[in-house]
């Protein structure tokens, strides 16, 4: 069965639907995953010191999950991230604040 057939038979043929905004959760999941690699790479190639930013990483999402207070939310919100999403807090109730 070809496209042409399918859509001569009824059926729809088309792009999906865009899904709108990226939710918060998946942002800040993302920035922190390209985060810890970037971290690694850098102190690979560069020096090791940089393997404390992968730290950082790990004690601002701990701190975050423990206060509901999350500065990554706060940069992203700023930025346009999950506007228009229904629980779009990732975070907690001081997220975006």
């Amino acid at each position: 069965m070809s496209i042409y057939s399918f859509s001569s038979a009824g059926g729809k043929v088309g792009r999906p639907k865009p899904k709108g905004n990226m939710k918060m959760e998946n942002a800040i999941r993302i920035l922190a995953g390209t985060m810890v690699l970037l971290s690694l790479a850098l102190a690979h190639f560069v020096n090791h010191h940089w393997l404390w930013l992968a730290a950082f990483v790990g004690v601002n999402l701990i701190q975050s999950a423990i206060t509901g207070f999350c500065p990554a939310c706060n940069i992203l919100r700023r930025l346009g991230v999950g506007r228009g999403q229904p629980g779009g807090d990732c975070c907690g109730p001081k997220c975006g604040e």
